[in-house]
């Protein structure tokens, strides 16, 4: 059963505090990124950038929105721009598509996101501190084990792994991997188990199709803590996309009710925790404003809040939190829409309810220590 939420508003002497427990970090100009190289030498270039992205598969063009925020550089400074006047006290880097030879490849980007300038605990730098790092390993490895303990001699900071699992049945809907159902796979179920062995957590992406999977992964191991990212991604939900995904009200509709019973279900399974993440994404359907615009706040509360209020209502306060999923919800929103939007959303549950899913959770899901920016 979910926890009981704390009843009351969100009241003005409320004092918000975040931990941000879904952001990004690459430089595509200089570590290994698969996602769209086939633009990177055209950063700079904004004509050209855009005249080749509309080239791009209409899948890719869908869920990515705009080129710029993958094709150019986005680091410490960049995330500090975008969070800026946000009570950000740290964040969480999740793994963001670095690609090498060889299975301990994806070892470089967590000693490289630890090697970022981030305040340090006692140092006088301003800005987020670092939490935690989730990086990516794939379960189905032969030396998954040893992969995940290099990760762990990187950097102190290491919690756990992503291995990317959303695969759309609509090929019109741009899928991150090539293997259906990838969490239910007999080889990644089995070397699932080297993550219990070391206290790690496991961070899923899927669209809202395999949530069933998420449910039936989190029943097997129940000693894994799993992260649902973007609460499942019910792509269509707010408008068409794809070749067939959300093409009318009705659609839509049933797009809704299956999400709903199906989150449920993963809910039930109490080592799994949903992040408010990916409410903006431009995959769900979102009506794009101008570039560099955000759709307004009071709006995309009218799209999100019955997500939001479902994901509380079935996982609690205890077992929710917000992430930015900075660059790639800007499309739609910046960071300051997305905090206001579920701010408003979690407006009368009351002050426990929001510091609980602004910081408490993520503090001890992903172990961060306390404090606030240096």
């Amino acid at each position: 059963m979910a926890s009981e939420s704390a009843p009351g508003q969100v009241t003005s002497d409320f004092r918000l505090r975040i931990v941000d427990t879904h952001m990004h970090q690459w430089d595509p100009q200089s570590t290994p990124r698969d996602v769209l190289l086939q633009i990177n030498s055209l950063i700079g270039i904004p004509r050209l950038l855009d005249a080749t992205f509309r080239l791009l598969p209409k899948s890719d063009r869908e869920s990515i929105a705009d080129p710029v925020y993958l094709a150019n550089p986005y680091l410490v400074g960049d995330y500090r721009r975008d969070i800026a006047g946000l009570p950000v006290e740290s964040c969480v880097h999740i793994e963001s598509g670095w690609r090498g030879k060889g299975e301990f490849a994806s070892v470089d980007e967590t000693k490289w996101i630890a090697s970022l300038p981030f305040p340090r605990a006692g140092s006088e730098g301003r800005g987020p501190r670092l939490g935690a790092i989730i990086g990516h390993a794939d379960p189905r490895t032969p030396n998954f084990g040893a992969v995940l303990d290099a990760h762990q001699d990187a950097s102190e900071l290491f919690r756990g792994v992503r291995c990317i699992a959303a695969h759309h049945p609509d090929r019109g809907v741009r899928s991150w991997t090539n293997d259906p159902r990838l969490l239910v796979q007999p080889r990644f179920l089995d070397g699932f188990a080297q993550l219990a062995q070391r206290d790690l957590t496991f961070d899923a992406w899927v669209y809202s199709q395999d949530l069933p999977d998420v449910a039936e992964l989190a029943r097997r191991y129940p000693e894994v803590t799993i992260v649902l990212d973007h609460v499942g991604t019910p792509a269509g939900i707010f408008g068409p996309v794809g070749r067939n995904t959300g093409r009318s009200l009705a659609e839509r509709r049933g797009l809704l009710d299956a999400w709903r019973d199906d989150l449920a279900a993963v809910a039930a399974r109490q080592n799994v925790v949903a992040k408010l993440t990916g409410l903006m994404l431009p995959v769900l359907g979102h009506e794009l404003p101008l570039r560099g615009h955000s759709v307004p706040v009071q709006e995309l509360v009218e799209r999100v809040a019955p997500l939001v209020d479902h994901t509380l209502d079935v996982f609690g306060a205890d077992r929710t939190m917000w992430g930015s999923n900075t660059p790639l919800e800007k499309p739609v929103s910046d960071a300051s829409g997305t905090v206001e939007t579920v701010l408003e959303a979690l407006k009368p549950r009351g002050n426990v309810v929001a510091d609980q899913v602004f910081r408490a959770t993520a503090q001890r899901v992903y172990r961060i220590a306390e404090g606030g920016p240096h």
